[in-house]
């Protein structure tokens, strides 16, 4: 083994060494242990004012038929659970993302995302949340989170995704 092979894994051993956790720091110890260095920025998701409640419990995101932005029935329930919860939790602002499938072109993917981004936003409006505390956004078909050839994937990748931030300052 060359010189330069052992001094580069001798680096790559102390730069993974250094992202070990080290004990007693970050490791929830204040705070009978629920701070949030220990459950992350999202919370501690049994806490049900925490990003980490909102996504798992909750639901952050509604899924579309094929070239559709009509919300179904599921998706009707699920947006009607996040008016409840953004009620009873003010402080946080909103971004709703319109997301495609990858058939089609990308621009009218964006289009399409805009259209789901805009249905979820406006059925958030007749629930009651102010839109002043919340902004779309569409990526189209740049943002997929399955990546192949069949309907399973696609399926997955029509959405629009309901994104939690503090600040909402209403």
């Amino acid at each position: 083994m060359s010189y330069a092979v052992k001094a580069l894994l001798i680096v790559a051993a102390l730069g993974l060494s250094a992202c070990a956790k080290k004990p007693g720091l970050n490791d929830g110890a204040m705070n009978g242990g629920n701070n949030a260095a220990q459950y992350g920025a999202l919370g501690d998701p049994s806490d049900p004012r925490s990003i980490a409640y909102f996504n798992q419990t909750v639901g952050d995101r509604v899924l579309f038929a094929v070239d559709q932005s009509t919300i179904s029935d599921e998706g009707r329930g699920t947006l009607s659970a996040q008016a409840q919860w953004l009620t009873a939790n003010p402080d946080y602002a909103v971004i709703i993302e319109g997301h495609a499938d990858e058939q089609g072109t990308r621009e009218y993917n964006l289009a399409l995302g805009a259209r789901r981004a805009a249905a979820a936003q406006n059925y958030l409006i007749s629930q009651g949340v102010p839109a002043s505390r919340m902004r779309t956004i569409s990526y189209g078909k740049e943002r997929p989170i399955e990546i192949c050839s069949e309907e399973a994937c696609y399926a997955k990748n029509r959405r629009a995704v309901t994104v939690l931030s503090m600040g909402a300052g209403s």
